[in-house]
């Protein structure tokens, strides 16, 4: 709304096609959608970099079916597919959305086919998304849904998320109708699905998860939903009152000040926050691969960032924020002493990492603190993160270091009532 207002305005008076009230129908769509869950695009990399993409490099004549478990529910739903990344048109034969019920299986009769400005097909331009039109589908709290689209041509997949925690089902064909298939492939990442809208109530409300890894749920079990961003959503259903939703945008190897794993924090800071409809509140969690990468395989010839450095980027994102209106809460770094990419951790590294953190609990820049270092650090060894919480990795939460850490998560904070 506030940039509809600012063109209006922009336009001037004499502008007659903005005079006049919107249309009962599209008002009512404008006030009421708003995403129910994200995954934040990135971009395929090269094979230079030495994590595999996990993906298939092109897909032709496939069906992908993906499962995605929303944060609230609504009576209508829309599907937002990404072509962020690509240098050519990326061309939907056919798409549908259906409840979820296992494995690559939906719901019986929950089948809805998607259009796109009424039309079955669709060609995404390079660098846009496609929001396909409502169709009515009740979807719960906490739900699952599924979403099936037919790729007709050679696709190169160009815009992913690497790290999705969930099975995506690939069978040769367009099976987007069927209720269930044997898959010819799988894997666990997204493939140009971004988000998931619902028609929720007015009251309803998002807050983003802004993070890399840790927030993305890397080392949790696979489709299951363990997340902290998950354990999150659940509390707040539990905890009654207006809906909120929780999107992850959380990046696998995301940093504040530089790209690689998708771009810096700084450059998506509109697309996956400031963009988001409804969004009050924003849990900033990230900088712990600014700390880490330099001298490592991952960066070996790169200047590593001081802390000043990291908390610019930090007051850079607060001042953004806040002149949209949104709050922005700091989450402090967790412990990763003994992280087992050589080069990753050292004693430096680890006095960053506590310079960080005292200047996110200590400088009141931010609109609240969430501190999930004292939620996962050991008592006896505050560097390391506790071993019932560790992965084995000893960088990430396993999930019950996620479940520690949501539920570190005071829920008056995301109301703003203390």
């Amino acid at each position: 709304m506030r940039r509809r207002n600012f063109v209006a305005g922009a336009l001037g008076v004499g502008c007659a096609v903005l005079q006049g009230p919107i249309p009962r129908a599209q008002a009512e769509d404008a006030g009421r959608w708003i995403a129910t869950w994200t995954a934040s695009p990135q971009p395929v990399w090269d094979a230079d970099f030495f994590a595999p993409v996990r993906v298939p490099r092109n897909l032709w004549g496939q069906t992908v079916r993906q499962v995605a478990s929303v944060s609230i529910g609504g009576q209508r739903i829309r599907v937002v597919l990404s072509n962020e990344y690509g240098k050519w048109p990326l061309r939907i034969g056919a798409a549908q959305v259906a409840l979820h019920e296992k494995g690559s299986a939906i719901g019986a009769g929950s089948g809805r086919s998607l259009s796109f400005a009424g039309r079955a097909s669709v060609a995404i331009p390079p660098g846009a998304p496609a929001i396909s039109d409502p169709v009515e589908l009740e979807v719960a709290p906490l739900g699952s849904v599924v979403v099936s689209f037919f790729l007709p041509d050679v696709t190169p997949v160009t815009t992913f998320h690497w790290d999705a925690g969930q099975t995506s089902y690939v069978v040769a064909g367009n099976k987007v109708g069927d209720t269930d298939f044997k898959a010819d492939t799988t894997f666990t990442s997204r493939v140009f699905l971004s988000e998931i809208l619902v028609d929720a109530k007015a009251t309803a409300r998002a807050i983003v998860t802004l993070g890399d890894s840790i927030t993305d749920g890397a080392a949790s079990t696979l489709d299951t939903n363990r997340r902290w961003p998950d354990v999150l959503a659940r509390r707040l259903v539990e905890a009654g009152g207006a809906p909120v939703a929780v999107l992850n945008q959380g990046i696998s190897g995301a940093r504040v000040l530089a790209d690689r794993m998708g771009v810096n924090a700084l450059a998506r800071f509109d697309r996956d926050v400031l963009r988001q409809r409804h969004v009050d509140t924003v849990i900033l969690m990230m900088g712990i691969n600014d700390i880490g990468w330099p001298d490592t395989m991952l960066e070996p010839n790169v200047k590593a960032p001081a802390v000043e450095d990291i908390i610019a980027g930090y007051q850079q994102l607060i001042a953004r924020a806040h002149l949209q209106g949104v709050r922005i809460l700091g989450a402090t770094l967790t412990p990763f002493e003994e992280t087992q990419l050589e080069g990753y951790y050292d004693a430096t590294k680890e006095q960053k990492r506590q310079a960080v953190n005292q200047w996110i609990r200590k400088s009141g820049a931010f609109d609240g603190v969430v501190d999930f270092d004292a939620a996962t650090r050991d008592p006896g060894r505050p560097s390391r993160l506790q071993a019932a919480y560790d992965s084995g990795d000893h960088l990430h939460p396993n999930d019950a270091g996620y479940k520690a850490m949501a539920e570190a998560i005071d829920l008056r904070l995301l109301t703003g009532k203390h």
